[in-house]
């Protein structure tokens, strides 16, 4: 039985759609989904985009879209397409039902807790994020599916955290100034590599912020705004030398970055699916 195609369209993080739809295709046993997130859709250019994705993989759509405008016009690129599109939660299980013409099995409250696959998958995935935090075990990277470089204070560690939570096996390795990077990671062929930055005056007060917790006063070029601005533009140098994207998250929260993250991710699957 070929998989059939779940789109889930967000003008947020994805984190709501996403749950819902976890929580309704668990009232349908046996059936086997090929998922596509959408996350911070604001704009009708994105829209466009996705619905060019969609029709090239014509499916069920879940979506949360707070404007109005933007809404409408979504709705109406997918209504022409003939594609079957629900706003969360209203209606979410009742709309599935009828798309896979199965009677939902809700007599079992609960069941997207059930301790399946999918959540030992992601209880894996933390582990091996705990265990490639900071530069850690450096060796086997490449069964990494995503790995973060960045200087320090850019959120690698909680970043990293929280795509495991998703599922995704996440490493983060620091950027030290005068310090090379582990030689394997400029060897890595599976793992996509996400450069991190951050604008120094951010950087600067969250760093003031750490040796603060730290009862720390004394005067360090941890917070000098030159030395800080020049680790920062060799940092970039880096990421531009070696083609990797590079996620700027001076005002973006762990979640954006991820969502952002997951996007790039998803890009370089679906490119390497189409070689």
């Amino acid at each position: 039985m070929n998989p059939f195609q779940l789109h889930l369209v967000s003008d947020s993080t994805g984190e709501t759609v996403s749950s819902v739809a976890r929580a309704a295709l668990a009232q349908f046993e046996t059936i086997d989904v090929e998922e596509h997130s959408w996350s911070l859709i604001r704009t009708k250019g994105q829209v466009d985009k996705v619905l060019e994705g969609i029709r090239r993989k014509p499916g069920f759509v879940m979506y949360t879209m707070a404007d109005k405008t933007l809404r409408r016009y979504f709705k109406d690129g997918c209504a022409k397409m003939d594609i079957p599109c629900t706003s969360v939660l209203s209606k979410t299980i009742y709309d599935l039902s009828n798309f896979l013409d199965m009677k939902a099995n809700t007599k079992q409250p609960g069941r997207q807790h059930e301790l399946d696959e999918e959540y030992f998958s992601r209880v894996e995935a933390i582990n091996f994020s705990l265990a490639h935090d900071d530069g850690q075990s450096v060796w086997d990277l490449e069964e990494a599916e995503i790995v973060l470089v960045g200087v320090s204070r850019t959120s690698k560690s909680p970043t990293s955290m929280y795509l495991a939570f998703r599922g995704y096996r996440a490493a983060n390795v620091p950027y030290v100034p005068n310090v090379p990077l582990p030689e394997i990671i400029f060897r890595l062929k599976k793992p996509l590599i996400i450069g991190l930055t951050i604008s120094a005056e951010v950087l600067i007060q969250i760093r003031r912020n750490r040796l603060l917790s730290l009862n720390s006063t004394d005067e360090t070029t941890y917070t000098d705004m030159e030395v800080v601005k020049e680790e920062l533009l060799e940092a970039r140098k880096l990421f531009t030398k070696h083609n990797w994207p590079v996620i700027d998250v001076s005002r973006r929260s762990v979640e954006e970055t991820s969502a952002n993250i997951i996007q790039h991710y998803q890009k370089k699957i679906e490119m390497e699916s189409e070689r």
